[in-house]
This record gives structure tokens, sequence and C-alpha cells, in this order.
């Protein structure tokens, strides 16, 4: 027979093959848990967004529109009080000028994140493009 002899005393040959399949398959197992715990880390950031040191643009665009949003949820365009009717309307109108302004979005710090998406939503839906945030910089106590 061809798979072997009952000759115990001669020597088998050595392999000199690699078995990888035992490395395989810690690396399939270890690629499995980084997959499943991978989005388990994103979610335990604490962020609080409202100061950046930023220095104010260089140039500013020839209109400016200022879209504030305080921390009950209610949008005012330029320091008067919009409903979302009316803003869908005035996005409307701002979008259909030749040159647009630029939309200036002033959140508080305690504004739900829902309300700045819809109001940003809201714009590119009508075709506006420029929107720059605003906040207050960081000021050093004395």
């Amino acid at each position: 027979m061809a798979f072997g002899s009952f000759n115990h005393h001669r020597q088998q040959p050595l392999m000199a093959d690699i078995n990888v399949t035992p490395m395989v398959d810690v690396m399939l197992v270890l690629l499995v848990i980084f997959i499943l715990s991978a989005p388990i880390f994103t979610h335990a950031i604490q962020l609080e967004l409202p100061r950046a040191p930023a220095a104010a643009a260089a140039q500013k665009p020839a209109a400016s529109v200022t879209l504030a949003i305080d921390a009950k949820g209610a949008v005012f365009w330029n320091d008067a009080a919009v409903t979302p009717a009316a803003l869908e309307a005035r996005l409307s109108e701002t979008a259909a000028q030749a040159a647009q302004p630029e939309l200036q979005l002033r959140a508080d710090k305690d504004t739900r994140y829902e309300v700045v998406a819809q109001v940003m939503a809201a714009a590119q839906s009508k075709g506006l493009s420029k929107l720059s945030f605003i906040t207050d910089p960081n000021k050093e106590k004395k």
C-alpha cells in the first residue's frame, strides 16, 4: 500500500512546510472581536463643543445671515424669532439669490444637537452651502 508500511523502524522524513492554519484562525477571531468591539468604544466620548480658540475669519463675505438657536430650540433669523415654516421660506428665498450669503450658525451650549442638525439639513436641502459656526473664544481667568 502507498499509505504506509508496517516497518516502524524506518525514520519518517521531516515536514518542511509551515502550518499556517492556526495563525489564520487566531487572526480571524481577533478580527471578529475588533469588529464587534469598535462601535462600543466610539460612543464613550464626552464632548462639550461650544468654546473654541479660533481666530476670526480674515475675509468676510458680502452678505451674511445669522441663525441663532437658543437652549429651548427656538430659531432666530437675524435676531428675529421664526417658526419652522417661516425658516423654510426664508431659506428658499436666500437660496434663490444670485450671490448666496453665508449662514452664520450660533447655537447655545445646551441646545440639542438634533435641532442644529435639522437647521443644517434644511439649509442644505434648499441649496445653501456656505455655513459657518460661531463660537465664543476661550477667555482666560485673571
